[in-house]
């Protein structure tokens, strides 16, 4: 059953239970109240525990999507610079020892710089977990969507509600918005109603029941607060899962943003300051920077397509960190790295 309607029935529990007649011995009731006291301090440390999780996985996850758009926006820069050279070789796509790159095509570099650029402009004012949903989604993906959405004036808020796969959203919210799920707004309220589910029904045990009532319900408040523990148990697995994936993409990616500014830089002042516009008067090491940048923007263009999360396509099934992709890609940029080093 989806954490939703899990945590959601509990909520519902929580609410209306609590009230009860009946006498008991004074021991009977301490236990009780003891029971479900112990439940509540749990589950507030269970949430405790959740929260932490979740924010410092939203934290990676923001700084990998930041870094992904600020990667993606520098293109119209590289792509300026590189038409300017006349003469120049055709670039063509790379194939060789399992890295496939795609050619240089200074349309969709453009389009996807400028797209970032509209990405980057909204995450001011934007709710934490944005720019990391867009690395979720795949940055590169989501840069073209934003550009078409600008264009027709719609909210960038509502392009971050379909497309940006919140780092909690699928633990939460039942799974993508896009896939029938509930998103990160229905995921906070079911946390929250939660929570106050287990005080209410704590509060009702304490001051409302009395006798084997009691005891029924305080038995009632730990059976729940058990069933919230193990979703929040799975759901903390997800995020720190989620994290250390991104926090291994990020190091992937500023290592390789890193060398293509690096290398880059030398073919701008070639170009942007010395005015050598005609590749024929390139020495050999100039040609070698322009073409090993090139292949390094291939190369981070291909890696901000990877979709962090693997958005399940089943209405209320969880997403899964997309381990596969991330890996490949990885992989695939020490291969190149060690080409262009």
């Amino acid at each position: 059953m989806p954490l939703p309607f899990i945590l959601g029935a509990a909520a519902i529990i929580a609410g209306t239970a609590g009230v009860g007649k009946g006498i008991g011995g004074a021991v009977k009731m301490k236990e009780a109240n003891d029971t479900a006291k112990s439940a509540q301090r749990r589950h507030e440390n269970n949430m405790e525990r959740f929260n932490k999780t979740r924010d410092d996985t939203d934290r990676v996850m923001d700084e990998v999507g930041k870094l992904e758009l600020d990667i993606l926006n520098s293109f119209e820069a590289f792509s300026d610079t590189i038409e300017k050279i006349q003469g120049r070789p055709k670039f063509k796509e790379y194939s060789k020892e399992g890295v496939d790159l795609p050619e240089y095509n200074k349309e969709k570099l453009k389009e996807v710089s400028v797209g970032a650029g509209v990405l980057l402009g909204g995450l001011g004012g934007a709710a934490v977990g944005t720019a990391g949903g867009f690395a979720a989604a795949g940055a590169t993906t989501t840069a073209v969507m934003a550009l078409g959405t600008a264009s027709t004036g719609t909210a960038i808020a509502s392009l971050s509600g379909a497309a940006a796969t919140n780092a909690t959203l699928a633990a939460l919210g039942g799974g993508a918005i896009a896939a029938g799920g509930g998103g990160i707004a229905l995921g906070t309220a079911v946390l929250g109603a939660a929570t106050a589910g287990v005080g209410l029904l704590v509060g009702g045990l304490i001051f409302s029941a009395t006798g084997s009532k009691l005891s029924d319900q305080a038995d009632e408040a730990w059976s729940q607060m058990k069933k919230a523990e193990k979703q929040i148990d799975e759901s903390c697995k997800y995020l720190n899962d989620l994290r250390e994936a991104a926090g291994k993409y990020k190091s992937s990616l500023t290592m390789v943003y890193d060398k293509y500014k690096e290398i880059f830089a030398i073919v701008s002042d070639t170009v942007n300051v010395n005015n050598k516009i005609y590749w024929k008067d390139f020495t050999q090491s100039e040609k070698t920077a322009t073409q090993n940048s090139v292949m390094l923007v291939a190369l981070l263009y291909k890696m901000c397509q990877v979709k962090l999360v693997k958005t399940s396509e089943e209405k209320g099934k969880e997403n899964t960190v997309n381990h596969e992709e991330i890996n490949g890609a990885i992989v695939d940029s020490y291969k190149v790295m060690a080409k262009v080093s």
